[in-house]
């Protein structure tokens, strides 16, 4: 066994505080009791406070978030008790789990992204299209609350796992600011927006959202972030209830990080320095090939992670008499984008990559870049294939209706229906190049053979990925349709409080797929046909797959709440949850006719709970014991394997505040105990540590409030972890301590300095290799290097 040192001291943030109003809500902290007294809106049938219910449940606003400096919105999770947030991916592509529920492949797949109450996406881990690509943290966010555990099951469908709502603001206080951060050490310019406020007595608004561009945390050579978000809000109330109109758009460019090489401790390569490089290049970013169609096409390396979404949506809710109340929500969202990046599939001896391409006695050069056409004569070669995704049509239409009725203040019965039209079109258009292993601005590597033929042209030498069997020239177009009727029940009994709920989810799905079919083809329309020419991976249009299945699944929760005292309670839940599998059930598991086994369809999860809550003089603490049975059916794109498994995990999560006169202390704890129960596919794995599942996952967040600002420091960290399933190679944990100061130069005005990873250390949260290869180099992800920017803001 074999570990990757890499203590990590990431000293993230020194934020910015705000105007004389803001400056003074966040020196007059909440009071402990606070905390446990806030109203709970996600995932609950009926509202009602953290004391009282019996879900684990945290509410983090954006004082909080301030203090831990996320540099993207998956990296706020973070903060999240039981919460594993692999935000390495850049603004996008997070890995997020959730109390020891695996993460098998990417994405978010037990773990539902929620906006205002309905899901950014109906499936959180569509490969290449994770539902965090397509959502922003911003200034128009008014808290991030999730709920963790079984609760889940039958609160939102394909969230067994615990649900992240991020809650917007909608004008309650008339008040905005403006927001502008720039980087110091690196080239970031963000200026955010936001406004509230009543246009008549019974007429609020909430309007902000954010324009950015920059190369962002890494050198990628060119502008690589550029876009924003606008969004809006307009509520209509009555006395019975209110109207709420939702609109967002968001179109937002941003560098997607893949795994990049480095040695098997962590150490950078001499050329690579795995903080601050990316294998983006000035000198790699046009591309062409076949399109989804098979038509000749133009790609940019430069349009990244590029989300464009349109979406409107509507909020009501009103009491109907005689003790009912109706609540909905609708949403319908157009969705598309792409995601291009370079993914480094071999990193190896030059000279050897040459010659599995064009045989023994082939040569190397300079495609572009300063050296263009001059002989390679560098050791180590990558082999890079374009991750080239088009996500043509993720459109979705949601709706969530709820009817209660209340039986006095103490019971309620709820009724409610969901339903959702989810659309997945999208084409992998991926070809292979060579690159030199070099961070900022790598150049392109042409090989040719020993008599002079040339074997690539700038850099491409396949039209198609045959180093992986041409395996990812893929095209989709499917469709996937959710109904969930589902019952919630609550009442309370002196001090015990008692819920049972059953959702019953059913869908079906719809559309084709193709595969990869070469030919010989003239890109370049020159009137010849080149090597890589020869056999041009396209789709196989003439002879597409069906989709055409159903599945259904019941979930149940029971759950209680014993508040034994004022300041405590103690709640104990049993759920069963599940999970429709969508994508990544093509390529392997759809039979000829479009069904699926209803193994593979559905996922199942079961879960137990039991938790204390305690109110105390000076703070609160919440501590939750966990245990965790997962089936699970996945693929993952990068190694082409299919998952066929059942995971059990155990552990405890506490969450606690602790105050002392101007200054307050928050964290958080998980310790999870997982193991790799069955294995159907790969047998010899079963009794192992699941890939990436630390024991221990924290977070810290200290603040001191003085008279004209506030420091604060926080620490989020993990301890050592397994690269893969076969529990060989190791990466140490981390502690990565964030730090932030605010100054009020006027009442209004506010100035922060923001640091992160001051220290400048090495970070992993993944890794491609589960053992390390001859050479000694691993592709893996890390946590960026030092970034410091400034913000300024101004409050009105």
């Amino acid at each position: 066994m074999t570990t990757i040192k890499t203590t990590l001291f990431t000293l993230s943030a020194l934020t910015l505080a705000i105007s004389h109003s803001a400056a003074a809500e966040e020196k007059a902290h909440t009071t402990p009791a606070d905390g446990f007294e806030k109203i709970v809106v996600t995932g609950v049938p009926k509202r009602t406070t953290i004391m009282a219910s019996s879900v684990s449940v945290s509410s983090i606003g954006l004082e909080q978030i301030s203090v831990a400096t996320p540099r993207t919105t998956a990296e706020a999770f973070k903060l999240i008790p039981g919460v594993r947030s692999e935000s390495t991916g850049g603004e996008g592509n997070a890995n997020i789990a959730v109390r020891g529920l695996p993460v098998a492949s990417g994405g978010a797949k037990f773990l539902q992204l929620q906006e205002d109450g309905l899901p950014i996406l109906q499936f959180g881990d569509i490969a290449f299209g994770n539902a965090d690509i397509f959502m922003r943290l911003d200034n128009t966010v008014e808290s991030i609350e999730s709920i963790r555990g079984g609760s889940a099951s039958t609160a939102a469908s394909d969230a067994p796992g615990g649900i992240i709502n991020l809650i917007s603001k909608t004008g309650e206080n008339e008040s905005g600011s403006v927001v502008t951060t720039f980087g110091l050490d690196y080239d970031e310019f963000r200026t955010d927006f936001e406004y509230g406020s009543y246009l008549s007595d019974d007429i609020k608004f909430h309007i902000g959202g954010f324009v950015r561009q920059g190369e962002g945390p890494r050198d990628t050579g060119y502008t690589a972030n550029k876009g924003g978000q606008l969004k809006a809000n307009i509520t209509k109330e009555f006395e019975s209830g209110y109207v709420r109109l939702y609109v967002k758009h968001l179109d937002d460019k941003t560098a997607g990080y893949l795994p990049m090489p480095m040695y098997s401790n962590g150490d950078s390569i001499s050329s690579f320095d795995v903080l601050s490089d990316t294998p983006h290049s000035v000198y790699f970013t046009a591309t062409q090939g076949l399109g989804g169609n098979n038509q000749i096409r133009q790609g940019d390396m430069r349009d990244g992670m590029h989300p464009v979404v349109d979406s409107i949506g509507f909020e009501a809710n009103f009491k109907l008499g005689n003790d009912w109340q109706i609540e909905n929500r609708s949403r319908k969202s157009s969705i598309s984008g792409t995601f291009m990046s370079p993914f480094p599939a071999e990193v190896a001896n030059s000279q050897a990559i040459a010659e599995s391409i064009a045989d023994t006695g082939a040569t190397l050069t300079f495609a572009n870049g300063p050296k263009a056409d001059q002989a390679f004569n560098q050791a180590l070669l990558m082999r890079v294939h374009t991750f080239e995704v088009e996500m043509n049509d993720f459109d979705n239409i949601m709706n969530d209706l709820k009817l209660t009725k209340s039986f006095g203040t103490d019971t309620s019965l709820t009724f409610g229906y969901f339903m959702s039209s989810q659309n997945i079109n999208m084409s992998w258009l991926w070809n292979s190049y060579l690159l030199e292993v070099k961070g900022d601005n790598a150049a392109l590597v042409n090989v040719a053979a020993a008599d002079g033929t040339a074997y690539s042209e700038n850099g491409l030498y396949a039209y198609g990925t045959p180093y992986w069997g041409n395996c990812c020239q893929r095209n989709y177009d499917t469709e996937y349709d959710t109904r969930a009727p589902y019952i919630a029940f609550s009442t309370k009994l002196g001090d015990i409080s008692v819920d049972a709920s059953v959702r019953h989810d059913s869908g079906k799905a719809t559309g084709t797929f193709a595969g990869a079919v070469t030919s010989r083809v003239d890109i370049n329309r020159d009137g010849t046909i080149s090597k890589p020419e020869e056999q041009v991976a396209a789709i196989d249009l003439a002879n597409p797959n069906v989709v055409n299945y159903d599945w259904s699944y019941t979930s149940y929760s029971v759950g209680a709440n014993y508040q034994m005292t004022s300041s405590s309670a103690i709640f104990g839940r049993f759920s069963e949850g599940g999970r429709a599998n969508a994508d990544r059930l093509l390529f392997g598991k759809v039979n000829i006719d479009g069904s699926v086994a209803d193994e593979d369809a559905v996922d199942e999860v079961t879960q137990y709970e039991f938790g204390i809550k305690q109110k105390f003089e000076q703070g609160r603490l919440f501590a939750t014991l966990f245990y965790a049975e997962t089936e699970e059916q996945n693929f993952e794109a990068t190694s082409q394997k299919f998952f066929d498994r059942k995971y059990e995990a155990q552990g405890i999560e506490l969450e606690g505040v602790y105050f002392i006169g101007s200054f307050d202390l928050r964290g958080s704890l998980t310790w999870t105990d997982a193991e790799i129960a069955k294995d159907a596919l790969t047998p010899e794995v079963e009794g192992n540590t699941p890939r990436r599942q630390a024991d221990f996952v924290y977070s810290l967040l200290g603040k001191y409030n003085f008279d004209q600002g506030a420091i604060g420091l926080s620490l989020i960290g993990t301890t050592d972890a397994y690269a893969q399933d076969n529990n060989e190679l190791k990466f140490d944990g981390y502690t990565q301590v964030n730090a932030f100061a605010s100054y009020d130069l006027t009442e209004r005005f506010n100035i922060a300095l923001n640091v992160n990873n001051l220290f400048d250390t090495t970070g992993l949260t993944e890794a491609e290799e589960g053992v390390i290869p001859t050479n000694n180099i691993i592709r893996a992800r890390s946590i960026n290097g030092r970034t410091t920017s400034v913000t300024l803001k101004y409050r009105f």
